[in-house]
Parts: C-alpha cells; structure tokens; sequence
C-alpha cells in the first residue's frame, strides 16, 4: 500500500532471476532491540520506502509544510495513502527514515551516550546532519534528560540562567528505565515501577537537519495539558491532530490556535487515575510547532538548536510540576501588596483624569491596592520619560498614592524612540548608541531600525551586559525622578510594526526557512525584527523567543538597583521557561467577551504548570466595550485571579469598578469579593510561599487534588487556590444556574459556612447575579485577615482562622508571615511559619519559625471552625504550659450550621498555642481503653487516673483515658536528617502497673528522614539500655536531606506528646498518635494512631475472615505459637506491619519493629492501638504512594523475597503418616503414570527414628535409594527438620556435638539446658495411640532440648548436621541427597508448658498485662519454653527468651537457608512455619496446620495476600486441609485453588484418609491434571513475577486493588486474587456451588479457556463454573510467557516457549520474561540470567533483551506458539517474523474471527529466545 514504480524490462528480468534462481538477495537489517525491518541502502540504489500497515492515528507527518502530494510524497521516500479524514496525514513517514545507533556508550558518569548515523533516506529539507550524538543523562530518580546534537559542529542552545550543566553522578534506582531501540533509532522510557511506557520515540523517524528538527514520541494517555502560550478553549488538549506553533508574538489572544506572546514547551500527562503523571520539557527557543495526534501522541518541529528534552516522573501531576520547577527555578515571592486589586487603561489621557478614577474608587470603598499608568503617561510615548503637559504633577501623584497606603506600577516598552524629546536630546537613545546596546542588522554594526509607539525605534539587545549596564541606570534615573513601585514590561515579544525593519529583510535561510513552522502570518519576521539580526547570544532567529526572557533578567537587575532590600514586582508579557523566576504574567490584549472570560481559566491553570503562579487576565477584558453583567461577574472571578487587575483599551469606555455607580450591583458585589479576597490574603501568600520554596500550584486544576476522579480531569470552568478554596463562577450571560463539578471531599460554603451535601457529583449551582461559588474544602485551615482598603492597611488588622473539618474532624494548614516586601526573606529566615492542626476538639497553633517581630502586635482574635458536630461544654487556651479558660460569651455554637465561631481571643502572632473545646460526652469512638485486661471495674479503672462510663455499644471500653493522659513534649531539635527530642511523663495521672511495671518517666524520641519515601521514629529509656529487636534491616545510607522531595512532613504535638505524618501531596494525616493513652513502662507499653481511613491491611499471623480489617472493637494477640489457624487465634509468625488505605487512594505502610508479646486493637474512630510488654517503640513508615510501591518500599528496608527454584514452583505432594518407602514409591509411580505434573515429593516427620532429626527410620531405608531414582527422573525431593533435638538417647551425634559446642537453650544462671518435650520419643518403648495427649506427652515424649541459632556456633553445628545427612560420610548409601528443607515447629513448639520442671520466673511469664492469645491465662510459657530461658546474640550479647521468642523462626531460617545451599550446591527451597520480618528473604512459608474445611479455602486466600503484604513471594496452604478428612468436592475445588498458590502443596494428617490425586477416581485425576497443566503452562510468567518480587520487592499473590486501587469496590475483594498483574483467579470456594459471583475489574479480560473477550469491565459477574472448571482471566495490554507442560519442570524447561498477547483498548500489550537455569546460587545477583520484554502495538511483537549472561539456556529456549487475544474481526492474511537479519513469511497461523484469537505456530522453526524476534501480522498483503 505504498508507491508502486513501473519497473523497466531489465529489471523485470532481474526480478524473474531473483524469484526462479534466488541470486539476487535485499539484505533485511534487523535493529538489535526490535528486530523491525529496514533496507540496508549501502546495497540498493534506489530508495525504497517501507510503509507500515498502521493505524491512522499513528502516522507521523511527513509533509507538515502543506501542499503534499502524492509526487512530492514519493520524493520525500515517504508513504502516501490518501484518506476520507483530511485532517490525517496522507503522506506519513516510512519505517525507514531516521537514524540507527552505531555505537552505544553505557554507563557514562552522567548516564549513557549514542552515536547515531543518519538512514540513507531522501531528505525533507535539505543540510540534514548525518552523524549525530545522542546523550542521556540520569540526573535525578525522577529527572531523565536526553539531548541530541552535531557532534562535529557547535549549534545555538539556549543560555538559561536557572538551567546548569549536570555533572553527574548518575542517579541510583531512578524510578524509570530507558530502552534503547538501535534501528531505526529511538527509545522508550518506562516507569520502573509499572512497565508502563512512558515516552517512546520509536513511533517516528527522528529528523535533524540544519533547520530541521523533528521527535515524536507517543504519551501514556490522552490527558495532556499545557505548551504555550495560545488560547486554549480547554485546560485538557485535544488529540484530535491539533499543531499549535511557539514563537513569541504579538498578538490577539482571540481564540484562534495561532502563536501568542509567550514560548512555553512544557507539557504534563496524566497517566491514569492512580495520579501517576509525567512531565516533559524541550529546552529550545527556536521557531517550532507540535502535533498532538489521537495515539496519542506528540510531534515536535523545531528549525534550529538541538533537540535537549527533560522528562519529569511524578506520583501526582502536583510532583511532576515540583519536579520542573525545580529545574527551571522556582517562583519569586511576590510582595504581598502585589497581591491587592489594581487598575489601569490604556489611555487615561491627562493626570486630571487618572486622579480622579483614584478617587473616585476610593470614595466607594474600594479595596485596591495598585494604580498602573499606561503608555500614554510617557513624552510622545518614549521609555523614561513622563508628559509633562498632560501629566504635570506626576511624582506627586506617586507620593499620594504612597500617602494612602497605594502602589504605582508603570509601564515600559524595549524599543526606544531615535527622535528627540520636545525639550532637547533624547539621552536614554544618545547613550544608547555610546554604549552599543541595541540589537544590529546582519552586519552587526548597524543598529536595526523599526517601529513602535513612539515612531522610529532601535531595540535593545537585553543579551548585551553593555545593555543590562544601560538599562539598569535608566530604571534607577527615572526612580530619582518617579517612585514606581514595579515595572510593566510589555511588547517584548519583540513587537515591530514593520515587518523585519525598516529596510527589509534579507532573502536567506534564516528570514526564509526551508520549514516555517504554522505560525502567525506563515512569516518568520511578521511584526518582529529580521531574523538575521544580531545580538549577543545569537541570531535573533535563535533567540527571538528568548527576547522577552531577557528583559525580563535585566529588569530584575534594575529592580535589584532601585529596590536594594525589597522584592519590587514585574509583570512581562512575554515568556520563556523560568521567567516565572523573576516575573509575573498577564494573559494579554484580551477582549470584552463572554469566551474571554470562560478562557482565561484554562490560560491561569497553565501557567501554573509554567511556574508562573502571578498570573491574570484583564478584567472585564482590554478591548471593546464591556457590559455591566459582564464586568460584574468578571470582577467576581477575578478577586481570585492571583494578579488581579482591571484594564482596558484606549477609545472605550471605563469600566473600574466606580464608574458604574456607587450603589450599582458591580459595585457591591467587586467590593464583597474583594473583601473575602483581602481577608484570605494570608492565606494566598502562604500559597505562594510554598510555591516559592517547593514549586506548589497556587491557582490549581482541580485534577492535581482529585486526580483519581476521572471527572476532574477535564473540569477548566472552576479552579482551586491551593488545595483547599475551590471558585465557581458564573461564565455565562444571562444565567444564575452554573453546572459545576464537587469533588469527593468535605465542602463548605464559605458565605454561609453551611457543609453541602452533593460530593463526587455534578450539580446545578445557583448562582444570582451578587453570588459566586466559593467552597471551603473540610480538611483545611485557612488563616486570616481583617480587610480593608489596601494591604498596607489591613496588615495592621487581627488575624483569625477558618477552620473547614473532614469527615473525621480533623484539619490542617499552615500560614507564612513576613515584613511582605522584604527581599529574599525566606532564604534570611526573617519570617514566621505556623503548622495549625486539628484533632477532635484540639487546635494546636504550632510555630515552626520565629523570626520575624511584626511591627503591628498582630494577634488571632477569631477562630471559625466548620462543621463541629455538638456544642463544646467549655474551651481553654494553653500557653507555655498556662491554661486560660475561654469566657463562655466569647464561643457561640451555631446548632444548623454546626459552626463553632470563638471570638475575644489575644493569641500574639509568633507565639504557639493549644485551643481545646470540650464536650462532657466523650464519643464512643473516640474512646482508648484504659483497662484490655480482664474484670475492669470503676474502682480499678478510676485507680488509674481514668474515666468509667458504661456503653451499650458491644466492644465500646467503659474504662477509658482522659484526653490529656500520656506525656508532654520537651523542645525539638530538627536537624535535616530528622528530629530529636525527650518526653516526660505527665505526673498528673497516677502510674499503671507501679512496681509491677515501673514507668519510665523520660524518653527519647529520634525521628529519622530515611530517604524520601521512609521514615522511621524510635521512642526508648535514653538512661537505661532496653532490648532492641536485632533483626537488621537495609537503611538507606543517605538521609533524605531536602524536605521539598520528601513525601512526608513529621508533626510533633505537645501535649499529649503525639506524633503527626503527613502526607505533602495531599495533606492527609497517615499517622497519628496525638491520642490519650500513651503509656511506656518496663513491661507494658501502649500507644494508640488515629487512622486516615477505615481500609487497613496486615498484622499477623492470625487467620483472619476478611481481608480488609473490620475496624469495630476487634483485638488481634500477636505471638509465635505452635497453634493451627482459628479465629483470634495466634499462630506461627508474627508481623507487626499492616498496610492502609487512605481515602483517596493513596497508601501506606507501618512496621511495629518489636519482637516482645503483643496485641492491636481497632476501634471505628478510625484509630488502632498496639500494646506490647516489652522492647522500645520502634516504627518505619513507607510512604508509597501506591498499594505496590508499599510492599516494595517495605521489602527494600527489610529485603526482598527470595528467589525460590524453578522446581519449586511445581505441584508437591507429602503427607504426614506414609508408612514406609514403598509407600511413597508407588504414590511416585502412580502419579507418572497417571501423568500429573507433579515435582515435589516430601517426607514429614515419620521418615525419622522415633521422629529425631538426622535419622533415618528402619520403614524407610530405601529411602535414600528412591530419592537418586526420582532425581534421575526429574523429581525433588524435601524433608522436615524440627529444631528441637532429644536428649536421652546413650548415642546421638546431633545431641552430642550440640552439647560440646554449647548449642542449647539454657537458664540464665547457665546450670542446665532447658528441657522441653517435642516428637521424639524415649528409646525402647512402645507408643499407645489411644491414651490421651497429655498422657503420650508423660509417658512416651523424650526431654528435647532448643538449639540457640542466634549463635554463630549454632548454625556451624546446624549445617554439619545437614551435610552429613545429604552426604553421609560413614555410609554413603544412607546419604539423603535433599533438595529442600521444611522446617517446623519453630515457634518454638514444645509439648509441656515451659519445661519438664516448669518456670522459674512467674513475672515473665505471667506479665502484668498478658495480650489476648490463645491460653492466656496459662501464660507465655504455654506450649514453648520458659520466658526467661537465656540465649545470645551473635555478639554473646545474652537475652531472654521473654524478649526473643517471636524471633526463634526467624534465627532458624537463615542458618537453613545458608546449610541448604552450600551441601546441595543449588539454591533450593526452605519452606519455614514461623516467621518474622525479613524472614521472606531466605524462605517461603505454608500457611500451617489449617482443616479440611470450604471456609479454610478463602482464608488461604487472605493469608497469602497478607504474606504478600510481609515480603513473601512463595506461599501456600495445604491443599485438601491438613486436618479431618477432606470430601470429594472440596478436594477437587481446592486443587484447582491451590494450583495457583506459589507454593502448591498437597499434605493431610496422620490417621486421615489419604488426599493425593489417586486417591480419588478416575475425574478426579484428569481435573487435577488438567489445573496442574494450566499451571505448568504459566511457569515462565510465575517465574518472572517471583524474579520481579526477589529484584523490585513486587508482589506475587496480589489483592486485586493493588492494581486497581481506584475502584473502590476491589478494596473489599479477598475471594479472587491476581498472579502479578495480568492473571485473576476467582475460584469455587462454596459447596455445591456451580456459579461464581466474582468482580470483574475495570479493564478488558480475556477468557483464559477460550481466548474470547468476555465484554464485561467494572462490574459483578455470576459466571457458571462446572466442577472440571476453575475460572481465570487474562488482563488485556499484557504478554504472558508460558511453556508446555510435561510431567516435571525438569522436562518443560525444554518446551517450546509460547507468548499470548492479550491485546488492551488501545491495541498495545506488555510483559517480559525472566530466565535462568533454575537452580544456580545468586544467578540474578551474578548476572547469570536472560531478561526480555515484549511488547505489542497493534499488530506488530517485539522482543528487546535486556540481559542475557551467563548458564542461563535461553539460547535453547524456542519460540513456539504465538496467541493474540483481540485480534480483530477482520481477517489476518499475512504474517511475518524478523529473526536475527533474516526476514520469513509464517504460513501456519488460524485467525478465529469469532473469539478473535490468532493463533501462530512457530514450531516448525529455529526461533531462540536469545535473539531479538520480530513478529507482524496484517490484514492485507
């Protein structure tokens, strides 16, 4: 579908020749990453394009000049295939234009470099460069810059004054990865942590040409917003093929797409509604335009520079402004008198006239800050000078303004007159010329002449430092003669009235591109200076749109000279990159109109992106006459324009605010509006003091707070201040009703403080003439002003607060005070900073910064505070530890609004606060119960200092805390790596446990910034040294220093001492312990965290019937325990951590690092309390943001997953009770020959003698010999070890050697081991079976005794033990060759109480506060050994066993791990039963001993996503249940579950019928294979998600909102589960249940049986589900790598290799594969692996190969099988393979037009899977 030639009569002979005798050959070059299609051109003579079979929307321009044809098509070597949409390409660039990489240079110090070599392809237009360098740079974790450039030849690039060269080093783990594609040349750039495609330049040829330079890249979605400066009608671009042009211009901002007065190349992408967003910046100043195509898609054309593009990465589009702003600079702090009303026109006329405007605004009391003259102020319109005619008088003017508190702003244009003044010479022009400042002709001598105001013109060249000299004396000449107060610099575009000059301009390459981009007037130099001109930094055709940058800088520099010590103000027309830096913006000559008005939203929004935060329209528009509803409803939206200024035209009629009448509808409602404005001026400048400092919006989309609300992201007719005042106005004429969007949070109307109802929803806003819509947002605290006339003014006022409460009444905010003008007083420190918080019934005024002492005494006399929901009793105010009662006539409680409004109060402003108001009735969820224990009663409970009241609510304590109880904070040292501070106890409440637990009276709290995304405070006894768990984890070694990147900012409360984190990006509140109750005494310590949502996840090991925790009144006992899964029941582990879901989506996670005894409790309020007896309080916090990038920052402080073996990852079978050998020999032979996959055989406790470790049982001596059979055949083989060794056998080398080296457990005085009893047996007895438990125990059990595995001498006699087993070196015939370990009972278990002898030390283990665990009345010690047993740490440190206990899995591990790998020389499997953080990196874990029961099947599925949660990848249950017998049905069901556990085994009890696939019928049998099948089928994609787990910490089992956590609904899922990302599972967990009722996330899902997309997305689903079923779905937009199945995975690793693309909306897939040989030690950490992605994009497969090293066989892996799932309805009629150079048409391939499944077989061909593979498939031919 291309260009067909008439081929002459040779070469039709040449083609005859080439087809019947193959000689001719076309060399076909595959690009090393994709593999795609090229034409070697060094062996053809003639240019042949390659046009690919796309899509429309991915055609890439080839003739964007206009005027294509099919001919000059051709002539350009591009495609041309001509439409019905005319507004698609017809010609469109061939796959065989651009550049390929010929050498790649990788890592450099600052990233990595390409040199590129031009395709030998015909030229668009002309001097293209044939060599080029491409060069990459990592410059932060979320900052990627590439440029490319002329290696051989200097070109312009832009001398950017915030902007500097990066030295490197590279950053580590950014949080993107780039792949290269060779040929053509390109890359794509992935979020590291999604695979997500973030940019990827492949789509189109890159083109770099002299004057010629051209990049496409396609977007993740089509939520693209910013590049400028134009009207954009909308905030959100449309994709719909949209080019608009950037150069600097002249012009009306009429709402056409043409070029406007400022050059902005920064856009943002909403990715999704995750939030996560990326940002993209081309650092150029040339003439360009972009394409935005539906793709979607961008297209840039530029005609000079270089190519030098930054991509920001952002978890919010708010981070991703952050991130630019942090390169290009920052905004300027505006003065805060800058941020008053002002007024001006073009043309007041005479000084009479201007005066009397002033005052006649004045008379109407107006609050107006700014009176502006115009150009017309000046002398024949000639820069610094004023008429002294019409004028007269002026300076005295400026004083007058002075007098009354007003500023005066004047305006200044570059080009200056060449005439005379009237009263003589011209002396800013004749010192001009001495100086040489001007711009020049071509020859660079003559002074360009144009023409402006003031007629004949030169223009200053700003570039020039002989002109920043010039300029600067001239602003400060004109200050000694006029008191301006800021300069408005206009026309500086540059604005000429000629064309060029007045002498024309040159016909050249520079005044006539070959390419004009589709500016204004299709003329470079139209209305502007000759592009050949010249300046300092260039060519004005490079620099012209740096024009007004320029003066920009140089202004500043004047303002510098005449304003030494204040900040000044400058408000530029024109724009670059940074100019935000120094200077505000106006959105130009707009007109009186009702679109100008609706435009100008999307205009402000942008330029927040810009980091031009001063940003406004003229109100009530520049040109025409206005009306008086337009005015009126304009001055209403414009009192919150940031820069908020009425002006309008020379020859219309004025339209200040007066002008219409004193008592005129205008009037009064500008004078409201404006008053609300001036009142909320505090908080507005605090806005921009974070904007200053961090980069903050302050005029915000109201997607950058609700990003995860689809509805946002197009809302451009309402904007935000900041996060918390939303504006609506009316836009419209004629109307009172406005359809406005309430986003999902709290609002409150801000007239009548009324809490609205509507949320999340659109609504019809009633809106009459005087009204507009202002919402407070619940959550915030706006600080205060009394208005009034001008700021000079109401900086004198009172101050006050508006407090708007959430949902759970809480709020924060914060206020920024200075002097208002004083320049750089932030970076001085001269100023005042607050942090104000809210908690339920608590203010807390905090001051972060005091350095500044407000002339005025200012102090907060007024407090609002909406939405208070009873009547407080009392109110207090504490200061310096003083507490003042409220006087009752100062709070009035409004019942209907539910307003609490305080007035009378004197709190000095720099001073901190507390403001509590109090209601006798304590709600019932805010109660922390003072007394867990059992038989509470008020005499007990009062006895402790708190408060006894009875509740009917089931679960509520009636024994509770009063709000004060705890401790009270002591000054805080802030350093930038954290926080350091002591706390004392609050003496007013009596003591808890006295003696019994003494309290600690002060503590020490450190707080530490680990790095930006956690955090970690200890709270411990600063005198006495306490245990500390000493598991180690990863800290990070570089603190997170710069608080601006850090997602969290820490809040100390005083009193009582709390901690606050706070989330910066959305202000919620994830931590907070600011709560009564806090206690820390030696063996009892307590401390309760308000939660920020009611969606919390975690804490184990308990089985637990939801995943989500329900949060009424429920307390979960954690402590390591030989107890089967039930109910409130603790088991095996103990994890601390849970993860929570806040409202918007956001996450987090909380790891409690202490190893003593403990217990949590929920309670609704949302809060959660933690009581432990023993240890220190030692927290980290991971920020997030997502539930994924939880669980990784979680496994990177406490270590990733382990990577288990291939083999492991097959089905198992054990069974504790096998009789002997032959037993497991037939079930072996049984299960081959009934075909099940199946790779695993275990052996439990029976395969021993007398169940003692290291034996082996007379039943069993074959044994040995069976497991080489197995393993010769393709099996593995694991045993049990149980730690605990018998201790009265005459000979037992494991015992012997044990108690040589000093191995064992033993009491604190040394005097004995400490016995226990496990399942050895005495020698020489006979076992009866049917006495009772307790009476085996006596009788039978032998005394076992604990090895110590912290010690170092423990794991050296641990792993001889195992090496003689697995080697034995006295008998080789009995040497077990083991390949994994299954180590249990290592809570540790024991079946008498503490020991044979009992306990010594009742306190220990009988404490004063006893969780509530299973058996707690018989103490600690029940079931395992005494509490004050001793052991030692690797350091000989001695400890108790009362502190380490939950550790004794967790010190057992690793030395398993370590013994495991160095006997077998393989990596193995451990599968541990008791576990601990950080346990997951050597070891899987089963779920325990759980029962033959359907409701144990869910619960399996809980377990697993909570250990996912804990860092464990590889985890399972019992399949068919440990215990009772299992049932037919539930059987098979739980085989089909349990074949997608990771760690998939089938294992029942002793004395139970058997549960093995043969022990069923024949169906049975053929389900079970079939399941299994599937999953052996899915290995390779299994594998890689457990490499994905062990490399990034991802999550193998994963929750279903992990990967959709924004439908809300998927947060209550925990009956289906995802492998990965791409695989949901929802199984029969019901008897005689034949439908599943499962939920169908909102993306496209396939049909694993039938390949069919099943239509259904966002929605509950009843699908019918046959017993031989299990249901599975494939997410569409990813690649699953699978193999065939064989019996073992020893045989299917040897299987063809099949990918099935599961094909999203948009046509594209993803995935990768990771590949070793399955068994080496470290292959990842060595290097020894192979690591590809695919991806897919319409109807073309790549392969790109990341890593391939090593003993890895993928160069035996072949490519077999190709499935495309959404394949389309119309036919495939051709499909190709490129594979290493060499081009092949496939013709085995079955395209099913109903399923719509291609299926293409590869078998019959050498595709390996270490090569690059290329797959197309097509429609036509």
């Amino acid at each position: 579908m291309g260009w067909k030639k008439k081929f002459s009569g040779l070469e039709t002979t040449l083609i005859v020749l080439f087809i019947l005798v193959t000689i001719v050959s076309v060399v076909l070059i595959v690009l090393l990453a994709t593999g795609e299609p090229g034409v070697d051109c060094n062996r053809t003579t003639q240019f042949i394009p390659e046009c690919p079979s796309i899509h429309e929307s991915e055609r890439v321009d080839c003739y964007p000049d206009g005027g294509a044809s099919k001919d000059k098509c051709v002539d350009r070597g591009c495609c041309w295939l001509p439409i019905s949409e005319t507004n698609v390409p017809w010609c469109f660039f061939s796959k065989n234009h651009g550049y390929e990489a010929v050498h790649v240079q990788r890592p450099s110090q600052k990233g990595f470099e390409v040199q590129l070599r031009r395709l030998p392809a015909p030229s668009l237009f002309g001097k293209d460069i044939e060599q080029a360098h491409f060069s990459a740079e990592i410059q932060t974790q979320n900052r990627f810059r590439f440029t490319i450039t002329d290696p051989n030849k200097a070109r312009f690039e832009v001398p950017h004054e915030h902007i500097k060269p990066f030295t490197g080093p590279a950053a580590s783990s950014p949080n993107y990865e780039v792949e290269l594609i060779h040929k053509p040349f390109g890359f794509k750039l992935r979020r590291a942590t999604t695979k997500k495609v973030l940019f990827d330049t492949t789509m189109g040829p890159i083109q770099f040409a002299d004057q010629y330079l051209q990049l496409t890249a396609r977007l993740p979605s089509h939520n693209i917003y910013g590049l400028g400066e134009h009207v954009h009608q909308n905030f959100q671009h449309s994709t719909d093929w949209r080019t608009w042009p950037m150069f600097t211009r002249d012009a009306f901002p009429n709402g056409g797409s043409h070029n406007l007065y400022g050059h902005q190349t920064f856009f943002l992408c909403l990715e999704d509604n995750s939030g996560m967003s990326l940002g993209v910046f081309l650092l150029n100043s040339n003439a360009m335009e972009v394409t935005l195509q539906p793709t979607p898609a961008i297209t840039y054309r530029t005609i000079g520079g270089i190519l030098d593009f930054y991509i920001f990465l952002g978890n919010s589009p708010e981070a991703v402004v952050k991130e630019y702003l942090e390169l290009i600079g920052r905004p300027a702090m505006p003065s805060y008198w800058s941020l008053g009303f002002q007024l001006c026109r073009w043309d007041y006329g005479s000084i009479e006239e201007l005066k009397a405007t002033v005052e006649r605004n004045r008379q109407i009391g107006l609050p107006y800050d700014i009176q502006y003259t115009d150009v017309d102020y000046m002398e024949d319109k000639k820069i610094f000078t004023y008429d002294l005619k019409n004028f007269h008088g002026l300076p005295e003017f400026a004083d007058d303004l002075h007098n009354h508190g007003q500023k005066y702003i004047i305006l200044l244009d570059p080009a200056v007159a060449t005439s005379a003044r009237i009263s003589g010479p011209y002396h800013t022009y004749n010192l001009g010329n001495e100086m040489g400042v001007w711009v020049y002709e071509a020859d660079g001598t003559t002074p360009l002449i144009g023409e402006v105001w003031p007629g004949e013109t030169v223009f200053p060249d700003y570039t020039n430092p002989a002109c920043n000299t010039w300029w600067v004396d001239e602003c400060e000449k004109l200050f000694r003669e006029l008191k301006y107060d800021g300069l408005w610099i206009d026309m500086n575009e540059v604005a000429n009235f000629k064309k060029g000059s007045a002498n024309g301009c040159a016909a050249n390459d520079l005044n006539y591109p070959p390419f004009t981009p589709s500016i204004l007037d299709d003329l470079m130099y139209s209305k502007t200076l000759c592009m050949d001109a010249k300046q300092t930094w260039g060519a004005h055709y490079d620099v012209h749109s740096l024009y007004g940058y320029a003066m920009t800088l140089s202004t500043e520099e004047a303002l510098k000279r005449v304003f030494p010590d204040k900040r000044g103000n400058i408000l530029s027309r024109s724009t670059f990159a940074g100019s935000g830096k120094f200077t505000g913006h106006w959105l130009g000559d707009n007109a009186a109109n009702w679109n100008d008005i609706k435009w100008a939203i999307p205009g402000l929004l942008e330029f927040s992106l810009f980091g031009i935060p001063y940003i406004g329209a003229d109100i009530c528009g520049f040109f025409d006459d206005t009306t008086e509803e337009l005015c009126t409803r304009w001055m209403q939206v414009g009192a919150f324009y940031t820069f908020s200024r009425n002006h309008n035209a020379q020859g219309y009629k004025p339209q200040d605010p007066a002008y219409f009448g004193a008592n005129s509808l205008l009037v009064k409602t500008a004078k409201h509006y404006l008053n609300i404005r001036y009142t909320l001026l505090p908080y507005l400048y605090t806005l921009f003091h974070h904007a200053h400092v961090k980069g903050d919006t302050v005029t915000r989309p109201m997607m950058h707070e609700f990003y995860s609300d689809p509805a946002t992201w197009k809302v451009d007719r309402q904007f935000l201040w900041g996060p918390g005042l939303l504006i609506t106005p009316v836009l419209d004429p004629g109307t009172s009703i406005v359809s406005a969007y309430i986003p999902d949070a709290v609002w409150y109307e801000y007239e009548t403080e009324v809490r609205i109802t509507p949320r999340k929803q659109q609504i019809d806003m009633y809106l009459p003439a005087d009204k507009l819509g202002l919402h407070l947002r619940g959550g915030h605290i706006f600080p205060i002003q009394q208005p009034a006339n001008t700021t000079v003014y109401s900086r004198k006022n009172p101050m006050g607060l508006i407090i708007a409460l959430d949902d759970n009444g809480n709020a924060g905010g914060e206020l920024f005070w200075d002097d208002g003008e004083a320049r750089d007083s932030a970076e001085k420190g001269v100023y005042i900073h607050y942090q104000f918080s809210v908690a339920p019934g608590l203010l807390k005024m905090e001051v972060l910064k005091n350095g500044y002492a407000d002339p005025h005494k200012l102090k907060f006399e007024e407090i609002k505070i909406l939405g208070v929901s009873e009547a407080p009793s009392s109110m207090t105010v504490t200061h310096n530890s003083n507490v003042t009662a409220v006087p009752f006539e100062n709070f009035q409680y409004d019942t209907n609004k539910k307003v609490l409004h305080v007035t009378g109060l004197q709190l000095e402003l720099g001073q901190s606060y507390l403001v509590q108001w109090i209601n006798e009735v304590y709600p019932e969820i805010e109660r922390f119960d003072c007394y867990p224990e059992d038989n509470s009663n008020q005499a007990a409970c009062e006895a402790r200092g708190c408060i006894w009241k009875t509740a009917n609510t089931p679960g509520v304590p009636w024994c509770f805390y009063p709000r004060d109880y705890g401790y009270i904070t002591n000054p805080v040292t802030n350093t930038s790596e954290g926080l350091s501070f002591q706390i004392k106890r609050n003496t007013a409440h009596p003591k808890r446990y006295t003696d019994q637990s003494p309290a600690i009276e002060t503590l020490q709290v450190d707080v530490k910034y680990l790095d930006n995304y956690t955090l970690q405070f200890k709270i411990y006894d600063p005198n006495n040294k306490r245990y500390e768990v000493p598991v180690p984890f990863n800290i990070p070694q570089d603190p997170a220093i710069d608080p601006s990147k850090r997602l969290y900012e820490v809040i100390v409360e005083n009193s009582p001492f709390g901690i606050k984190v706070k989330r910066t990006s959305t202000g919620t509140i994830i931590w907070d312990s600011h709560l009564p109750g806090f206690t820390f005494t030696d063996m009892f310590i307590q401390i309760s965290n308000r939660l920020p949502s009611k969606y919390v996840y975690g804490f184990g090991e308990t089985e637990h019937p939801t995943f989500k925790h329900d949060l009424n009144w429920h307390t979960w006992g954690m402590f390591a325990k030989d107890q089967p899964p039930g109910y409130k029941m603790n088991s095996y582990g103990v994890h601390p951590f849970y993860m929570c879901l806040e409202d918007d989506a956001n996450a987090h996670g909380v790891l409690l690092h202490n190893s003593n005894a403990m217990d949590v409790t929920f309670q609704p309020t949302p809060a959660l309390t933690y009581r432990t007896v023993g240890g220190i309080l030692d927290f980290y916090l991971v920020l997030g943001p997502t539930p994924e990038l939880v669980v990784q920052e979680y496994t990177a402080l406490i270590g990733r997953p382990v990577l288990p073996a291939y083999w492991s990852l097959g089905f198992q079978l054990c069974r504790y009770g096998y009789e002997n050998d032959t037993e497991i020999k037939e079930l072996y032979e049984g299960m081959k020959k009934a075909g099940i996959p199946y790779d695993v055989q275990y052996a439990d406790i029976d395969y021993m003698v007398r169940q003692m470790d290291f034996t082996l049982g007379d039943n069993f001596a074959g044994l040995p010999a069976l497991v080489n059979q197995m393993k010769s055949e393709g099996m593995r083989f694991i045993v049990l070890l149980d730690p605990a060794i018998s201790g009265n056998e005459t000979s037992y080398p494991a015992f012997d050697r044990g108690v040589e080296d000093d191995v064992f457990i033993k009491w604190a005085d040394g005097s004995d081991i400490v016995w226990g009893k496990v399942w050895p047996d005495y020698p020489n007895i006979t076992v009866d079976e049917s006495l009772d438990w307790d009476t085996q125990v006596e009788l039978y059990r032998a005394y076992t005794a604990f090895p110590d595995f912290f010690r170092n001498q423990t794991a050296t006699w641990w792993h001889r033990e195992i090496k003689e087993f697995h080697t034995n070196p006295n008998d080789t015939e009995k040497s077990l060759k083991i390949d994994g370990l299954w180590i249990d009972m290592n809570e540790p278990s024991s079946f008498v109480h503490g020991s044979v002898i009992g306990c010594r030390d009742q306190r220990l283990n009988n404490p004063p506060y006893m969780p509530p665990l299973e058996s707690k009345h018989l103490g600690l010690s029940h079931k395992t050994i005494c509490m004050e047993s001793q052991q030692f740490l690797p350091d000989n440190t001695a400890v108790r066993h009362y502190d380490v206990h939950n550790l004794y899995g967790w010190s057992h591990t690793k030395p398993s791990y370590d013994a495991l790998l160095e006997v077998t020389g393989e990596r193995g499997v451990v599968v541990t039963r008791s576990s601990y953080p950080s346990s997951g990196k050597w070891a899987g874990h089963w779920l325990g001993d759980n029962t033959s029961a359907w409701d144990q099947m869910y619960k399996s599925i809980i377990g697993m996503m909570e250990f996912s949660l804990f860092g464990f990848s590889y985890t399972g249950a019992d399949i068919c249940g440990f215990f009772r017998e299992t049932t037919y049905q539930m059987c098979l069901r739980w085989m089909q579950l349990g074949a997608f556990y990771p760690y998939s085994r089938n294992h029942n009890g002793k004395g139970s019928k058997r549960q093995d696939p043969l022990a069923f019928d024949e169906k049975f049998q053929n389900v079970s294979r079939d399941v299994l099948n599937i999953r052996y089928t899915l290995l390779p994609y299994l594998y890689t998600l457990m490499y994905e787990a062990h490399s990034q910490g991802s999550t193998v089992v994963r929750p279903v909102f992990h990967e959709f956590v924004n439908d809300k609904i998927t947060w209550d899922i925990h009956k289906q589960f995802l492998w990965g990302p791409a695989l949901l599972i929802s199984p029969v967990l019901d008897e005689d249940s034949y439908v599943v009722h499962a939920y169908v996330p909102n993306a496209r899902w396939y049909n694993y049986h039938t390949g069919e997309a099943i239509g259904v997305r966002g929605q509950w689903l009843d699908i019918p589900t046959p017993l031989e079923q299990i249901n599975l779905h494939i997410r569409g937009g990813y690649i699953i790598p699978w193999q065939e199945p064989s019996n073992t995975t020893a045989y299917s690793r040897n299987n063809l290799m099949g990918l099935t693309v599961a094909i999203d909306d948009n046509g594209f897939a993803q995935g990768s594969l990771f590949w070793d040989d399955g068994t080496s030690i470290d292959a990842y950490e060595k290097g020894d692996y192979y690591f590809a992605t695919f991806s897919a994009n319409k109807n073309t497969l790549v392969t790109n190969i990341w890593h391939n090293n090593g003993t890895n066989t993928a160069d035996t892996l072949g490519l077999g099988y190709l499935k495309v799932w959404g394949a389309g309805n119309i036919p495939v009629v051709k499909v190709t393979v490129m594979y290493d150079g060499v081009f092949e048409l496939i013709e085995s391939f079955n395209h099913n037009l109903t399923t719509q499944e291609l299926v293409i077989s590869l078998k019959d061909k050498a595709y390996f899977m270490n090569k690059p593979i290329q797959v197309t498939w097509k429609t036509t031919f």
